[in-house]
């Protein structure tokens, strides 16, 4: 999202309360996710060496004292991912070309195809985390009325947003160079991220 969004969202952010280190543990389920690879589509570039991440049911949200969309901007938040953004998500195809992206479901429900159109229909639903490496393309198909998400993004990496085949060719240069995130953004130092990433091979 854009910077305007992000600095709108640190502003709620400061007068909200936020569960504990301990309370957040409590919160969250240690799911092995789901990791899918997706190749150059000739539009969309993909991710050659990381394969997007989908924990399914990674966090409680039937916390009472605790909004959902403030369990995962924390969770986020702790485990070294920040600039947070809470919204929807764009309906057109698009990719981000220098940072990787982590979007977890706080209300709803819905259907987000990764990968560009020749890609796959994710169904997603409220307590799910779906983590893209950059250059992965994404759009929403279709929602609940109340789908309402929560982005954030690793320390490393600037935010752009890629929609134009003119940007490809140095959109391919800047993908490659994205590095790996030091946490995963559900489970920090000891989640699946940091395995399944370091053993990704570029695939043919």
């Amino acid at each position: 999202m854009p910077i305007k969004d992000q600095i709108k969202n640190l502003a709620k952010k400061l007068v909200e309360e936020h569960p504990d280190a301990a309370t957040l543990r409590a919160l969250v389920r240690a799911r092995k996710p789901a990791a899918i690879h997706f190749r150059d589509d000739g539009i969309v570039p993909n991710n050659p060496r990381f394969p997007v991440l989908l924990y399914r049911g990674a966090v409680n949200l039937k916390s009472r004292r605790f909004p959902p969309e403030v369990i995962i901007d924390t969770l986020f938040d702790t485990n070294g991912w920040g600039r947070s953004w809470r919204d929807t998500v764009y309906d057109f195809v698009h990719y981000h070309s220098q940072v990787h992206e982590v979007m977890g479901v706080a209300r709803g429900t819905a259907s987000v195809e990764c990968g560009g159109i020749k890609g796959r229909i994710l169904r997603l639903k409220a307590g799910d985390v779906l983590v893209l490496p950059a250059g992965t393309g994404h759009r929403l198909i279709e929602s609940s009325r109340d789908f309402g998400v929560v982005g954030a993004y690793p320390q490393d990496g600037t935010y752009d947003e890629c929609t134009d085949m003119r940007e490809r060719p140095d959109a391919v240069k800047r993908i490659a160079k994205v590095r790996k995130p030091k946490t995963d953004p559900v489970l920090g130092r000891g989640g699946a991220l940091l395995t399944s990433w370091r053993t990704a091979r570029p695939r043919s």
